[in-house]
């Protein structure tokens, strides 16, 4: 299929239907989407949620507490924010129940870049799956149903086409009203179009914002008398008015009200009848215009706290569904966020050394983390994200203790992701020469932002404490890790050299008898045996050596049954990995010779330099963030 067919086919699919009025009813019968209201629209578009028993992953229970959660594939791509969605899907399964949430408005609260925009651009993109059926001719995209009496109407209706009573509530517009008196009461002559909903053409998606506090009245909401019309009709008159207002362009769908609180109260009036009675007055002299639509409201916290101090509000406070969308607070979260942004971006292909990201997660959440009592800010990032603290550090409280602590408003100050990405895309431009992020650039310009922003004095300090104790000191470790790997790898033989040397002393050790070594004629007694193995060690901190060395002569001689009677790979007890790699870099001046860029003594040499930035490569680095993390580790170690 061509660019060309697939549009064409697009725009086929969405294509207006026509049917009559007794057409529509049949269509009812068969299928309750025909009439559903717009929340139970927005739950058919919403789908189904896949369950997740969180017990079945160590760190998800930590996070969850082993509660099954529900995972909307249609909010997959909104990391960390469960709570939050499911919140959204609890006012529109409520409202499509008919209970009090179709009376009220949806607000979603929060800090700034925190993702408020991009729930209500996904809710209007849901809005625009489900069809619905409207009056043909109607400014107000009217639903059929309008034309028709509760009282009267209601039992034939149930009962010949198992339409529900509670969709008999709104009112015709003045619209609908003109026109059958025009027909002469004979509702048949009316016809009905299936519609799409479309953000494009403003079919029953619309989107008000603030404007100017002296001049904006409340015809941004309901519409106003159109002049050009007049030389035809009375002022009075329906078919002499615009219905441009957002509630007349979002009735059967969505209304999304940006920045509501910055509207003056005059302005938010036809928001209290449209909620409560399914209808509002325009500004002309004729009937009230219906509306059965969702009205989704968002802002920041500052101008919810102005609004909701005033006492003049009250009115408005019964009347909203606040749902709190506060930043991420798990870092894992946070890195896949900065994934997608970087997939929407030309910086996809650009090289991102291992860490970056992470380091600048970490760096974001903890500038919203409160912190906490008699326990390191760190350890609660952590802990957050689901990591298992308790061999680690020991002061590190649960989950629910941390979330006790810090109140119902973590979350909603700190740096916003917006914030952070700014950042990311400073570091990848850092270099002239090449488009690239590595945690050292990110340091760097974190710092120089940092004192940019003119945080408050407090702010500024705790910033750089963070970058300072917890994210450059831990990534010294980090980057360390990577290079002694990176050279580990490249030069097994020497650690497995190691390995079966220590399974060796150790075993004649065990069984306290003298070794003799078959090539140099060498020989050790138990006290000797003792001493290099302890070499090995020490450098490792291993508290307790007589179990660890019959622990690891028990592993062998087990693995090598199934190995043809040879010892396994010095990397397959990652318990003795860890205590080879302390004991081959407990000093750093073993790696010089291999991981620095000065002029190699010996081709031997130059070879190794050679692999050891190949297998840095294979990593996820460039050649030349090899050398640059690699000088400023030797730097940074020799300093220390």
């Amino acid at each position: 299929m061509t660019i060309f067919d697939n549009y064409a086919a697009r725009y086929e699919r969405t294509r207006e239907e026509e049917y009559s009025l007794s057409e529509y009813l049949q269509l009812c019968k068969k299928d309750p989407l025909t009439y559903a209201s717009a929340p139970e629209r927005m739950l058919a578009a919403i789908g189904e949620p896949t369950l997740v028993d969180t017990r079945l992953d160590p760190r998800l229970s930590r996070i969850f507490a082993n509660k099954v959660i529900k995972v909307y594939p249609a909010f997959r791509e909104f990391y960390g924010m469960e709570e939050v969605i499911e919140q959204v899907v609890s006012y529109f399964r409520h409202a499509a129940q008919g209970l009090e949430e179709r009376k009220q408005i949806l607000y979603l609260l929060g800090p700034v870049g925190g993702g408020k925009s991009s729930i209500a651009e996904k809710l209007k993109h849901l809005m625009e799956q489900v069809p619905f059926f409207a009056l043909k001719g109607s400014p107000v995209n009217e639903s059929p149903l309008g034309l028709f009496n509760e009282e009267e109407d209601g039992a034939i209706l149930e009962e010949d086409y198992g339409i529900p009573r509670r969709f008999l509530r709104a009112v015709p517009s003045p619209w609908a009203v003109k026109r059958l008196h025009e027909y002469g009461g004979d509702i048949s002559k009316f016809r009905v179009v299936k519609r799409y909903p479309s953000i494009l053409k403003q079919i029953a998606i619309s989107k008000t914002e603030p404007g100017d506090e002296n001049n904006q009245d409340i015809s941004s909401l309901v519409g106003k008398v159109d002049i050009r019309k007049l030389e035809d009709y009375a002022q009075d008159d329906p078919d002499a008015y615009s219905y441009s207002g957002g509630l007349c362009l979002a009735n059967q769908g969505l209304m999304e009200f940006v920045e509501m609180f910055k509207a003056p109260i005059k302005v938010l009036h036809p928001l209290l009848t449209a909620t409560q009675e399914g209808n509002y007055k325009g500004t002309e002299g004729f009937g009230a215009i219906p509306f059965e639509g969702i009205i989704l409201a968002h802002s920041n916290e500052s101008e919810w706290k102005t609004f909701r101090n005033n006492r003049n509000n009250e009115a408005f406070l019964d009347r909203i569904y606040i749902v709190k969308v506060p930043y991420c607070l798990r870092v894992s979260d946070e890195v896949k966020i900065y994934d997608k942004l970087l997939r929407n971006s030309s910086l996809d292909k650009a090289p991102c050394a291992p860490g970056t990201l992470r380091m600048m997660a970490q760096f974001a959440i903890l500038s919203r983390l409160k912190d906490p009592e008699n326990s390191s800010v760190y350890s609660k990032m952590l802990v957050y994200d689901g990591e298992n603290l308790k061999d680690t550090d020991p002061k590190a409280k649960s989950l629910h203790e941390y979330v006790d602590y810090a109140g119902v408003d973590e979350g909603m100050n700190g740096l916003s992701t917006r914030f952070a990405f700014k950042i990311l895309s400073k570091v990848f431009n850092f270099d002239n020469t090449e488009v690239a992020a590595n945690p050292v650039h990110l340091l760097y310009v974190l710092e120089q932002q940092i004192e940019r922003e003119q945080f408050p004095g407090e702010t500024e300090q705790r910033y750089m404490s963070y970058i300072k104790e917890h994210l450059a000191n831990r990534y010294v470790d980090f980057i360390g890790k990577e290079i002694q790997t990176a050279y580990l790898e490249s030069y097994s033989e020497y650690g497995q050299n190691i390995f079966d040397r220590y399974v060796t002393f150790a075993d004649f050790w065990i069984q306290d008898q003298e070794f003799r070594d078959p090539d140099t004629g060498e020989s050790f007694d138990r006290e000797t045996l003792n001493a290099e193995l302890e070499k090995i060690e020490k450098p490792a901190g291993i508290s307790n050596p007589k179990d660890f060395r019959n622990e690891i002569v028990n592993f062998a001689l087990r693995a090598r049954a199934t190995n043809g009677g040879k010892n396994p790979a010095w990397t397959s007890y990652e318990k003795f990995r860890t205590v080879i790699e302390k004991k081959m870099f407990s000093n750093t001046e073993e790696l010089l010779p291999v991981i620095s860029f000065n002029a190699k003594a010996s081709a031997e040499d130059a070879t190794k330099h050679a692999d050891f930035v190949a297998r840095m490569v294979e990593k996820g680095y460039t050649p030349k963030q090899v050398r640059l993390l690699c000088e400023w580790y030797l730097r940074v170690r020799k300093s220390s």
